[in-house]
């Protein structure tokens, strides 16, 4: 299994929608708000590096509101 981590910079006052709509993604299976550089962190995971990829830039890039990202991967075997 593949996962990876998306640090989110979304638009003042939207963090609440964009995390609501973030949990509705299959295949995110944690979302947190967070202090500091990045507004939320979303932890990410599929079964291949494709279909990662696919929900990153096709669904969680998408969102209304979300102004930047920068994905982590998480490398297998160190988890």
């Amino acid at each position: 299994m593949s996962t990876a981590y998306v640090l989110i910079n979304c638009d003042l006052g939207s963090e609440e929608k964009v995390i609501s709509e973030l949990k509705s993604i299959e295949g995110v299976v944690e979302v947190h708000g967070t202090f500091g550089a990045y507004d939320i962190l979303a932890k990410v995971k599929a079964e291949l590096v494709e279909k990662l990829r696919e929900t990153i830039t096709w669904k969680i890039r998408k969102i209304a509101n979300i102004r930047s990202t920068l994905t982590l991967m998480g490398i297998q075997g160190q988890e």
